[in-house]
């Protein structure tokens, strides 16, 4: 399958905005901003050091099934921080495939040190249908005598 476009492209569509907590807060407090920001993961930052990722899987799977309270216990005791990040000139397919691999759904794009978003893997999928629309639309013209190359 040809995916094409790098992680650049599918930054530029998306806000910029790029939500985090910090590591002292409580696991609530970012159970309620995923909620509030409608988001699967939130980077965890020490100012504007990237130290983890705390997601609803973690949630799950670190608090909620060891019957841990999430409102005494803190991100940092169950962030990820075995990260795995991207940057913008990195291929989309390369990305879908670590991704996949990896079996992560959040990825933070870094600009060297600097965090400057997240993609999902949601993000990956709508700019693979989007590629894969407009190939079939050149197609179609192309077939219907449109084609002016």
């Amino acid at each position: 399958m040809d995916v094409s476009g790098t992680i650049s492209a599918i930054m530029n569509h998306k806000s910029g905005e790029v939500f985090s907590i910090s590591p002292d807060a409580m696991v609530f407090e970012a159970i309620e901003m995923m909620d509030k920001k409608n988001v699967g993961a939130l980077l965890v930052m020490e100012q504007e050091r990237l130290v983890g990722v705390i997601s609803e899987r973690d949630y799950t799977r670190k608090v909620f099934l060891h019957g841990k309270h999430s409102r005494e216990t803190k991100v940092a005791e169950i962030m990820s921080t075995n990260l795995t990040v991207t940057h913008p000139r990195e291929p989309v397919e390369k990305c879908l495939r670590l991704m996949t691999d990896k079996h992560i759904r959040h990825l933070p794009v870094m600009d060297g040190d600097k965090v400057i978003g997240v993609i999902s893997i949601g993000d990956l999928v709508k700019h693979i249908i989007s590629c894969q629309s407009a190939a079939i639309a050149h197609l179609e013209s192309y077939i219907h005598g449109g084609y002016t190359g």
